[in-house]
């Protein structure tokens, strides 16, 4: 049994097909706005249906500002090492720090000799791969003297100059499975990247066996080593087999995982969304809560094994928990933040505690005139029952319209951007609309709310009623909220009209000559309306959220 105690995350694992270009992106900004912690994308430079997966992870990066990214993983014998370490640690500096880097040996030898790449053994391979990883970490090192010097068989490097260090200590991840490719994963590596699909039965735990040995063997510690997995399956109704069942199963599964293969990063292979919206909002945080409740609770008399570290009760060792912090709203819809762990980082509860989600405040800043609605008109719903105590999966659920409204305002922050870069020519308006109309917000339309359909599959321990909204279900469960469903939904339709309105000042922008001033009042009227909603949304429901579930 291995737990090396590290902080269970999130990710999604991405197809970067090129026949939609702009698919792979909404699919990666969509991983971010509920709250998965990472996005990757195959890499085969060799496929000409996929687009190029570092290209597109750059594109990715510019359009996202919390999820971390990578390939999943990179195809060495077609990209230098020497180029690749100043491609990984540039889209690190240029990403704040959210660059990591997944290595493969290469497998598909027929297309990556076609390519023009080099046709490797398997134990060539091997060997390669470890001079790769010398010659990266010492592009990276930039405080050491001298160039970068590497005589290896397959790759070299005689001289040259390092540097750019990246933003933070970069992941150097590596998919294996056979014995050698494993040993140096313990060896030289940051973490092990196996697809569950690949595997056999008792393969984690003898791979875990090897990469411990050779840690040990090069005087590192086993935990040293985070543990990832690539996991797919399908989200049903009753339990079918493997990851093939409802959330609560896939919950059960993972923990056991974490718990006793040591696997602390799961990342789902799909690219559907509603499975990626399941997959954060409903088996994330379920497999923290039951990871949490282990780890609190070591069987009395054992003590921790190798590579087993105290944890707090979130599940992170005691030296990588992560705190996350508030995040406040600026007068002009970008956020601000001291922190990158985002939504996932915050401590889940074990059991029943008071209620502790914290809704975003309306500052009260207005940057137009012009008043779509009486915000003094607005009903208020019933007041909180002071006694009452929620579980950390009640918590759960309301603490993810949060995080979906946050996904809202940094869409906001990226419409202030694009007409920006308008006005200063950067871009032009065909652009910019392009940009706008694969948002969240244009394309939800508002007619059911934030939260609604797919979004409101929150964390619950029954899911009876999966085809009917939100809404809906509010008004059923408690009457007294009927009067505030009722305004939130008037005040979707008028964000629908608003959102309208900046789009036909887009379109006038090109034939007026005062077209920016138009422009730009139109999306102060839309920064407006959109912050004063999203904070009374808030206010209003992630109580009753909790207390009442989603169906």
């Amino acid at each position: 049994m291995s737990d090396y105690g590290h902080p269970l995350t999130f990710g999604s694992f991405l197809t970067p097909g090129n026949a939609d270009p702009m698919l792979p992106v909404g699919l990666a900004m969509l991983s971010e706005q509920v709250g998965l912690d990472l996005v990757t994308f195959q890499d085969h430079p060799y496929q000409p249906a996929f687009l190029d997966t570092w290209t597109l992870l750059s594109f990715v990066a510019a359009r996202t500002e919390r999820v971390r990214l990578s390939a999943n993983v990179t195809n060495l014998p077609l990209r230098p090492p020497a180029v690749l370490a100043r491609s990984v640690a540039s889209l690190d500096l240029l990403s704040g720090g959210r660059t990591e880097l997944g290595l493969g040996a290469g497998a598909f030898w027929d297309a990556i000799e076609a390519m023009g790449g080099r046709r490797l053994s398997p134990g060539q391979g091997v060997r390669a791969l470890e001079e790769a990883i010398e010659i990266i970490r010492q592009i990276w090192d930039v405080d050491a003297r001298g160039g970068v010097r590497v005589a290896g068989e397959f790759h070299q490097a005689a001289g040259a100059k390092r540097g750019p260090a990246p933003a933070h200590d970069v992941g150097i991840w590596l998919g294996a499975y056979k014995p050698r490719m494993l040993a140096l994963t313990g060896r030289r590596a940051d973490g092990w990247l196996p697809s569950l699909a690949y595997l056999q039965p008792g393969d984690l735990a003898r791979g875990n066996e090897i990469i411990d040995e050779a840690a040990d063997g090069a005087g590192r510690s086993p935990a040293d080593v985070r543990r990832l997995l690539n996991v797919n399956g399908r989200f049903t109704a009753s339990g079918r087999g493997p990851l093939n069942g409802p959330a609560e199963q896939w919950a059960e599964e993972l923990a056991d995982l974490a718990l006793t293969e040591g696997i602390s990063t799961f990342i789902l292979a799909s690219d559907d969304p509603d499975d990626l919206r399941r997959f954060a909002a409903e088996v994330a945080p379920a497999t923290r809560e039951l990871v949490a409740a282990e780890r609190a609770a070591p069987p009395t008399g054992v003590p921790a094994g190798p590579g087993r570290t105290a944890t707090d009760p979130t599940g992170a060792s005691a030296d990588q928990t992560r705190t996350a912090t508030d995040r406040a709203v600026t007068t002009n819809g970008t956020r601000s933040s001291t922190t990158s762990a985002g939504p996932t980082a915050r401590p889940t509860t074990v059991g029943a505690a008071p209620f502790a989600v914290v809704p975003t405040p309306d500052d009260g800043v207005r940057r137009s005139d012009v008043r779509v609605w009486d915000e003094a008109a607005r009903p208020a719903g019933p007041a909180p029952d002071p006694q009452r105590t929620y579980t950390a999966h009640e918590q759960a659920g309301a603490q993810h319209l949060i995080d979906v409204h946050d996904g809202l305002r940094a869409e906001l922050a990226q419409i202030h951007d694009l007409i920006e870069q308008v006005a200063a020519g950067l871009i032009d308006v065909g652009t910019a609309r392009s940009h706008i109309n694969t948002m969240t917000m244009r394309q939800n339309k508002w007619t059911l709310g934030t939260y609604c359909e797919s979004y409101c599959r929150v964390v619950t321990t029954h899911h009876t009623i999966e085809d009917r909204s939100l809404f809906p279900h509010l008004r059923r469960s408690d009457p007294r909220l009927k009067p505030v469903i009722d305004r939130l939904e008037e005040e979707h339709h008028a964000i629908h009209d608003v959102l309208e309105g900046v789009d036909r000042a887009l379109v006038a922008f090109v034939a007026t000559q005062d077209g920016m001033a138009d422009l730009r009042a139109a999306v102060d009227l839309l920064s407006d309306t959109l912050l004063s909603h999203l904070a009374y949304e808030e206010r209003e429901l992630v109580e009753p959220i909790a207390r009442l579930g989603a169906h």
